[in-house]
């Protein structure tokens, strides 16, 4: 059953991209017509503004069906979380500082560092932060975390619902569920489900808690604690590539 529903998912969010792709193209060229009358002009900005939301959301669609089968390639690297989690917050200083919310960072001075696919992780930050722009109480802060503990590298994101979060954590991250049960704001309800799938495909777990109208995401990576690998010598004269036994013989020569 679960298998039919992701194959449905897939194959309507292809079907949907096709028309969608037109109207997103006709919107353009309308743009460029040199339209002056206001109210046309205004119904052109809703048109753009709607078709960019249902092509976000087909796009979510697609990648939250395919993360949850383990389809997506993982191709693992040695990142730096602390410097991904660094950047993370730079793209979205704007928009916390737009939507009247101060961020709260508590990160360590050395690096932490995990095996993950980067594209993979970036997208699980990038919802995890756009959750917050998108439902956090305007005023208050978020506070965010990075820390190692038992083997695990650990990122804990927290923030103040705007809306009463009266359903059970379990249930907010299931596919198209929102806090706000009015469904009056902008997101589709599929970013945390893609977040806990990406990061479990990638070995790692993910868990919401919520006190009242505290909002916490944990996300957690096996510590990759493997040596940086040591840099080479550079190359000086008079024989530096030989091997010691043969610099000796060079000497003695």
């Amino acid at each position: 059953s679960e298998r039919m529903k992701t194959d449905l998912i897939t194959n309507v969010s292809h079907d949907l991209k096709t028309p969608l792709t037109s109207i997103i193209n006709y919107v353009d060229l309308l743009k460029k017509t040199g339209i002056q009358d206001p109210k046309a002009l205004e119904c052109i900005e809703v048109l753009e503004r709607k078709s960019q939301r249902l092509k976000k959301l087909t796009e979510d669609l697609v990648e939250a069906s395919k993360a949850s089968t383990g389809s997506l390639t993982v191709n693992r690297e040695r990142l730096g979380m602390v410097q991904l989690v660094r950047q993370a917050l730079a793209e979205y200083d704007d928009r916390f500082e737009g939507a009247g919310l101060t961020v709260v960072p508590q990160l360590p001075e050395e690096e932490h560092y995990i095996q993950a696919d980067g594209r993979h992780v970036w997208r699980v930050l990038d919802n995890l932060l756009s959750n917050c722009n998108k439902y956090a109480l305007p005023g208050t802060r978020i506070y965010l975390d990075v820390y190692a503990w038992d083997g695990s590298v650990v990122l804990t994101v927290k923030n103040i619902s705007s809306q009463a979060l009266n359903i059970p954590a379990d249930q907010l991250m299931e596919r198209f569920v929102r806090g706000d049960e009015s469904r009056t704001t902008e997101g589709s309800g599929l970013g945390l489900s893609i977040a806990r799938s990406l990061t479990e495909l990638q070995g790692g777990a993910f868990r919401i808690d919520i006190d009242g109208d505290l909002f916490k995401a944990v996300v957690s990576f096996p510590e990759d604690l493997t040596p940086p690998p040591v840099p080479a010598l550079p190359e000086t004269e008079g024989g530096a590539d030989l091997p010691p036994e043969n610099m000796e013989e060079n000497r003695a020569g």
